[in-house]
């Protein structure tokens, strides 16, 4: 059944949208005359839904695309620019940040794997999400721009996270304050993209990746998100105790008891 043309209009002025089908859920930026730039309208949709997706059981993999020409500008000069005239930066980008940042925080925080989906630009904030996902496919067409150190600024959108964890402190520093831009290629030379495919094939290698990742445990998949993730800040003895709980956990699954009964079928003899 077609939605009414209301319904369809309504949505179409929302600045970010949720779509879930099965175990996949799809949020998308939906600002595409501003390049999917993040404002405090967006912000707010962007925590609001990412709630929506961390409380959902059935959802394993949410992955987040950009509408339009570009995945995503990064934070919006205008608003940014105007609220700099007015001289009240620090509570204008506070509170664009407080709820960019909740954004941020339940993205790395809920048990489901994030896959960002790039293409076009990739810039500032934008580059700061694409990378502080779990994962990342670009387009061949995709660009990221670093965008701060020309502003005169340091990153945000958990850029420091995401681009440290994935290439290290000199690799960042070089991204952060002596690129221009970078490419697709590149980004996957240097371990921040999983997958470069052709622009017209990104939608559907998004959707077989999502797919893909989907067919796991949703145990598994938590415990080794949180794991991975921790691993760089925990101490080895605390590491391994965590490592000892959820392996523990995870063979407490019906999944589990499943999967042992189907590779035990495998080996009996013939």
């Amino acid at each position: 059944m077609s939605k009414p043309a209301d319904a369809t209009a309504a949505l179409a002025d929302e600045p970010a949208l949720l779509g879930i089908e099965g175990p996949i859920a799809t949020i998308t930026l939906n600002r595409p005359a501003a390049f999917n730039a993040i404002d405090l309208s967006i912000a707010r949709k962007l925590e609001q839904l990412s709630a929506e997706v961390e409380a959902s059981d059935a959802v394993r993999v949410l992955v987040i695309e950009g509408e339009g020409r570009a995945f995503c500008a990064g934070g919006d000069l205008q608003t940014i620019g105007a609220a700099a005239a007015a001289d009240n930066i620090a509570p204008v980008v506070g509170e664009l940040l407080q709820h960019y940042h909740a954004f941020i925080t339940t993205l790395r925080r809920m048990p489901k794997i994030v896959l960002a989906s790039v293409h076009g630009s990739a810039a500032g904030a934008g580059l700061s999400l694409a990378f502080v996902a779990d994962l990342c496919i670009a387009a061949e067409d995709a660009r990221f721009t670093p965008a701060y150190a020309r502003l005169g600024v340091s990153p945000d959108g958990g850029g420091t996270v995401g681009v440290v964890a994935s290439v290290g402190t000199r690799r960042a520093l070089q991204i952060y304050l002596a690129e221009d831009s970078f490419s697709a290629a590149q980004a996957h030379d240097w371990g921040l993209v999983a997958k470069v495919v052709p622009a017209l094939e990104l939608k559907a290698a998004t959707r077989a990746l999502a797919h893909r990742l989907a067919q796991n445990a949703p145990a598994a998949l938590a415990a080794t998100k949180a794991l991975i993730h921790r691993a760089p800040v925990t101490p080895i003895d605390q590491q391994l105790d965590a490592e000892r709980d959820a392996i523990i956990a995870c063979m407490q699954t019906d999944e589990f008891h499943a999967a042992v009964k189907r590779f035990a079928g495998k080996s009996k003899p013939m």
